[in-house]
C-alpha cells in the first residue's frame, strides 16, 4: 500500500499571501514552498522603506538619542574622538539613514535565511537555500507591523520619553534605562519582544511545512535561528560599546 498523496495547495493571488502570512501562515508556505523568494522579498523592502520614509520625522528623536548615546560611548573609550568628529558622524548618519533602512532589511533577511538553512541541516529538514530565503522573507513581515506600531508610539508619546529603540519596544528592554544598561544586554533584551517571537514562530511554521518535519523539530530549528540572531546582535552591540 502506498501513502495517500498530499492534498494540493489551495490557489490564491499573490497579494493574499501578505495578509494570510499573519493569520494562515501554513497555507502561505504550502502554496509557495517551491516559489522564488524574490516577490515577498521585494514587497517587504518596498513596504518597509515607504513606511519608514512616511514616519521618518516621528522616528528622528529616537535616532538622535541612539546616535548621541553611541557618540558618548565612543568618546569615553577613545579620548581622541572629538566633538567635531561626532558632529560629522551625526550629519552623515542623518544623510544616509534612509539608505541604511534599504540596506538593512535585505541584510537581515539574508542572515535569517542563512540561519534557517543551517538549522534545516541540523534538524534534517529538506530546505534549500532559496527556500530558506523564501521562509525568511515571509517570516519578516511582522516587522512591518512593528514599524507601524513604533511609529504610532513615536507620534503620540512625549519626545522626552523617546530615549531609544527600547522606548517603543513591546518587550523586556522597555523597562530598562538605555543610558545605564550595557549595549550588549540591551541588544539581547530587545529580542525578547512580541515581534521577534512572532517571527520565530513563523520560521518554525515555514520549516514544518516546507521541510516536511514535525512541529517539535521545526520549533527546535526556529530556536536555533533565534539563538544565532541573538549572538550576532549581542556581539555587534558589544563591539560598539
Amino acid at each position: 500500500m502506498t501513502a495517500p498523496a498530499a492534498p494540493a495547495p489551495e490557489r490564491a493571488a499573490r497579494w493574499e499571501d501578505f495578509l494570510e502570512i499573519f493569520i494562515k501562515p501554513s497555507a502561505v508556505f504550502e502554496r509557495r514552498r517551491d516559489s522564488s523568494f524574490w516577490v515577498p522579498f521585494l514587497v517587504l523592502v518596498v513596504l518597509f522603506v515607504a513606511i519608514y520614509v512616511a514616519l521618518k520625522g516621528a522616528f528622528q528623536p529616537i535616532m538622535d538619542a541612539e546616535m548621541s548615546r553611541g557618540m558618548a560611548r565612543a568618546m569615553a573609550k577613545n579620548p581622541q574622538f572629538t566633538e567635531e568628529m561626532a558632529a560629522n558622524m551625526r550629519g552623515a548618519a542623518q544623510t544616509w539613514g534612509s539608505l541604511m533602512v534599504v540596506i538593512g532589511v535585505p541584510v537581515a533577511v539574508f542572515f535569517i535565511g542563512i540561519g534557517i538553512w543551517i538549522s534545516g541541516k541540523i534538524i534534517r529538514a529538506a530546505v534549500g537555500f532559496g527556500a530558506a530565503l523564501m521562509i525568511a522573507s515571509y517570516s519578516y513581515f511582522p516587522r512591518v507591523i512593528e514599524l507601524l506600531v513604533s511609529g504610532a508610539q513615536a507620534l503620540l508619546l512625549p519626545e522626552e520619553q523617546l530615549t531609544g529603540r527600547a522606548s517603543t519596544s513591546l518587550g523586556a528592554a522597555r523597562a530598562l534605562d538605555p543610558d545605564s544598561t550595557s549595549a550588549a544586554l540591551m541588544a539581547t533584551l530587545l529580542r525578547v519582544d512580541v515581534f521577534t517571537l512572532w517571527i520565530t514562530f513563523l520560521i518554525a511554521v515555514g520549516l514544518r511545512v516546507v521541510g516536511r518535519v514535525p512541529m517539535s523539530k521545526a520549533l527546535l530549528g526556529a530556536g536555533i535561528v533565534y539563538v544565532l540572531g541573538g549572538l550576532l546582535a549581542t556581539g555587534l552591540a558589544g563591539m560598539g560599546g
